[in-house]
């Protein structure tokens, strides 16, 4: 069962729908996958096919749509990722299971462009406040759901400050008079901004906020740990996706991928991962079946 409440589809922007994650396609496929961690690592694709003995023509029909498991294998060799669950994402068998019990927790995506971004809302009922991660291109199934559930957002709290995830932080600030947190690595134009140290917790009613730093992504990337609720929320921004993670530049790769298993990965694997993209998905879930990380720890 995937989440409860997640906007989604091509309805008005602020549309909420019930919905299940097979109504929520991961964020990258098999070929962005490759192509990220030939970004990472600083290949091109002649490079790319001289190290996984396949000709430049066999390498593109494997990245174009034709994943034979042999050339595939040989390719996440070259790549440090993961042969089984590269291969399980191109033949569309990893679907996340995962959910977020009703009442304390929503997320709602919203389209950006061509593509969809999250924000998330979580609350303790009987505090009467509730907190905000990130804004998402429209904040207006945020301050919805607060009201429906008759709690007051008091924090809003930022993973990464790209244009898609903050679109409408004026206007929720604006709203809400929530005091704003960021990462003090990152750029923002927004002037009243409070910085936040890793490591400290931020408390909201019975609400803990952890702060963990998980640049790469962006120079400043936060991942926060809520807990105090039924279910532990990771809320990652784009560190890590269902099944893959954020681009990341050659510069920050091995650095990125560290602190995504040292800060997220290293969580109790029940633990909720909140994605800045698609789906909810869990820290046991990512450890088994992400390119990525699944089976590449001793390699990394």
């Amino acid at each position: 069962m995937g989440p409860r409440i997640i906007a989604c589809g091509t309805g008005p922007p602020e549309r909420i729908l019930p919905a299940t994650n097979d109504m929520i396609g991961l964020e990258d496929s098999y070929s962005d996958v490759i192509a990220k961690a030939q970004r990472g690592l600083g290949l091109d694709d002649s490079a790319l096919a001289l190290k996984a003995r396949l000709s430049i023509p066999g390498l593109h029909r494997l990245k174009g749509g034709n994943p034979e498991h042999g050339p595939l294998t040989q390719v996440a060799e070259a790549l440090r990722l993961d042969a089984e669950s590269l291969f399980a994402l191109a033949e569309g068998r990893y679907e996340p299971e995962a959910s977020a019990p009703e009442g304390e927790f929503a997320g709602i995506s919203t389209p950006y462009a061509d593509f969809f971004v999250n924000a998330y809302l979580v609350w303790q009922g009987d505090s009467g406040t509730a907190i905000a991660f990130d804004t998402g291109a429209n904040c207006s199934g945020l301050l919805r759901i607060a009201k429906s559930n008759n709690v007051k957002i008091d924090r809003i709290f930022l993973t990464h400050t790209h244009p898609d995830h903050i679109a409408e932080l004026r206007r929720l600030r604006e709203v809400t008079r929530a005091p704003i947190f960021v990462s003090a690595e990152e750029r923002i134009l927004e002037p009243r901004t409070n910085v936040i140290i890793p490591g400290s917790p931020s408390r909201s009613g019975g609400i803990t906020v952890t702060a963990r730093s998980t640049p790469g992504h962006s120079p400043g990337g936060l991942t926060y740990v809520v807990e105090g609720l039924s279910r532990r929320y990771v809320i990652v921004g784009d560190a890590l996706f269902a099944g893959s993670m954020g681009g990341v530049p050659a510069s920050d790769y091995e650095s990125s991928r560290k602190a995504i298993r040292t800060q997220i990965l290293s969580l109790p694997d029940d633990s909720v991962v909140c994605p800045g993209h698609g789906p909810l998905t869990t820290v046991g879930l990512e450890k088994l079946h992400n390119p990525f990380f699944a089976g590449t720890a001793s390699r990394s």
